[in-house]
C-alpha cells in the first residue's frame, strides 16, 4: 500500500483509509464479526488509517475499534472526532467546541478506544458559539499532554482554517469530496495547500451512489439515513443517476469498476488527498484498494472532466438543518 503524508509535521498514512462509521450507525443493521473481519483484512492489506468518531453509534464504533486496537495498536493510525453531541438514545443535542468539552470528550474516547493516545484528533463540526482559537487551543493542550499526536478539523471553511492554523499546526481537514461533491475545490482545498494541511476525503463514493449499486432508495434498509438524503430523493435521483451512468461508461472502457474510477480520480487530484471510503465487505475493500494502483491518463482525466462539466448534480448533500453546520 502506497503512503501519503498529511500536513507538514510528518503524519504518514496509507493512501487509502477506511471510514468506519457505517459499521455502527446510519446504514442499517450490521454484523460485528463481519466488521471485525473487514478491519483485520484492511490492516493485513496495508490500510492503516482508520477513521471513527465519538458520535458514531454513540460511542459503539470506538468500542468496536478497541477490539482490534488491543491487539494491533502499532498497525493503526487512529483518527477520531469530537464535537457532535448525542444523547444516550442517539438524539442529536448540538455542537460543542468549548475547552471543557474538548478535554472531556478526548478522555472519553481514549477510554472507549482503550488506548493511551489518538493519532489524529478532529473537531467534527465547528461550533459557531466558540471562537475556533479557543477550541484549537484546548486541542493543542491535548497534544502537550501526550493524549493526541496531530490535530484536524472537519467541514471548516478557508477562514476558519487560517485562524486555527495560527494557534496550532493542523495536519488534516476532513470534508466531503467526490465526483458529485466538489465544493472544496473553490476555496477550501487551495487554503489547505497554502497552509500545508492534508485533505481527507470522506464519502468519496457519494455514500455508495457512485458505485452504481443504488438505483433507487428501495434497495436501502428501512432505517438507512440515505432515505432522507436529498440527492437520493425521487426528484433528484434520476438526474444523479445519469452522472453515474456516464462515469460507469468511462470505467467500462478502462476495465475497472465505477468505484475504482471514482477513487482513482480523487487520488489523482493531489498527493495531499487521502480518501476514506467505508465498507462492511472484504470484497468491496479489495476493490477499493485496487484503485490505488490505477493510473489514469490525461485523456481519461479529461473525459471525466467533460462528464462533470455536462452532468450537473441535483440536490443538496445534506438536509437543510445539517447543511447549516458545514463549512463554518
Amino acid at each position: 500500500m502506497a503512503k501519503r503524508t498529511l500536513g507538514r509535521d510528518g503524519l504518514v498514512v496509507s493512501a487509502l483509509g477506511l471510514g468506519c462509521m457505517g459499521m455502527s450507525d446510519f446504514y442499517g443493521p450490521s454484523d460485528e464479526a463481519q466488521n471485525l473481519a473487514v478491519l483485520e483484512h484492511a490492516l493485513d492489506r496495508g490500510v492503516n488509517f482508520l477513521d471513527t468518531a465519538d458520535m458514531y453509534g454513540v460511542g459503539r464504533n470506538e468500542e468496536l475499534l478497541a477490539k482490534i486496537l488491543r491487539r494491533r495498536r502499532d498497525d493503526v493510525v487512529l483518527a477520531t472526532k469530537f464535537g457532535n453531541v448525542r444523547a444516550a438514545d442517539g438524539a442529536f443535542l448540538g455542537i460543542d467546541g468549548s475547552p471543557a468539552y474538548v478535554a472531556a470528550a478526548c478522555d472519553a474516547s481514549l477510554h472507549r478506544l482503550g488506548v493511551e493516545h489518538i493519532d489524529l484528533y478532529y473537531q467534527h463540526r465547528v461550533d459557531p458559539k466558540v471562537p475556533i482559537e479557543e477550541t484549537v487551543g484546548a486541542m493543542a493542550r491535548l497534544v502537550e499532554a501526550g493524549k493526541v499526536r496531530y490535530l484536524g478539523l472537519s467541514e471548516a471553511n478557508a477562514n476558519t482554517l487560517r485562524r486555527a492554523s495560527g494557534v496550532h499546526a493542523i495536519a488534516a481537514l476532513q470534508s466531503e469530496y467526490s465526483l458529485w461533491t466538489r465544493d472544496v475545490e473553490q476555496e477550501v482545498l487551495p487554503a489547505c495547500r497554502e497552509l500545508g494541511i492534508g485533505f481527507v476525503a470522506y464519502s468519496p463514493l457519494g455514500r455508495g451512489f457512485l458505485t452504481g449499486a443504488i438505483p433507487t432508495t428501495d434497495v436501502l434498509a428501512p432505517d438507512d439515513y440515505r432515505r432522507n438524503s436529498p440527492r437520493f430523493q425521487d426528484e433528484h435521483i434520476a438526474t444523479n443517476r445519469r452522472l453515474v451512468e456516464a462515469v460507469a461508461a468511462i470505467a467500462q472502457q478502462r476495465g475497472c469498476t465505477p468505484a475504482q474510477l471514482a477513487l482513482a480520480w480523487l487520488l489523482h487530484q493531489g498527493e495531499d488527498i487521502v480518501p476514506i471510503p467505508g465498507t462492511r465487505k472484504t470484497s468491496r475493500l479489495d476493490e477499493n484498494i485496487a484503485a490505488t494502483r490505477l493510473v489514469l491518463s490525461r485523456a481519461e482525466l479529461q473525459s471525466i472532466a467533460d462528464v462533470l462539466g455536462s452532468h450537473a448534480v441535483s440536490g443538496m448533500r445534506y438536509p437543510a438543518a445539517s447543511m447549516a453546520a458545514v463549512n463554518a
